[in-house]
């Protein structure tokens, strides 16, 4: 089972930039499709990105909100996730929970029963 810690969450100002980073515990990394979401207060959890890795190649998808502004990696030498976060709006201010599963269009989903979530780090925007 993989465990999941979310860092790199704080305060920032509108247009600004931050990196999440989730580091995954386990030998199996490279299986696992690797995503973000977020919950607002008041609001329920949505998806944010994606992605996946195999020996054919990588895919990714975003949520349309976030397009063209946040970018999702991995480095499986490093068990690690990224989610790069650029040109940050007030309306992203979340808390960003990292999550993993074995199936990809699971994960896209966001089903409540993913493999791992992670704790959430906490992401303010200032307008």
């Amino acid at each position: 089972q993989v465990q999941l810690g979310e860092s790199g969450g704080g305060l920032v100002q509108a247009g600004g930039s931050l990196r999440l980073s989730c580091a995954a515990s386990g030998r199996t990394f490279s299986s696992y499709a690797m995503g973000w979401f977020r919950q607002a207060p008041g609001k329920a959890r949505e998806f944010v990105a994606a992605i996946s890795w195999s020996w054919s190649g990588i895919m990714t998808h975003y949520a349309d909100s976030v397009k063209g502004r946040f970018t999702i990696s991995r480095d499986n030498a490093k068990n690690t996730v990224y989610l790069q976060m650029n040109s940050l709006k007030p309306e992203d201010t979340a808390v960003y929970y990292c999550a993993a599963d074995g199936v990809y269009h699971r994960l896209r989903a966001g089903v409540d029963d993913l493999d791992a979530w992670g704790q959430g780090t906490l992401v303010t925007v200032s307008s």
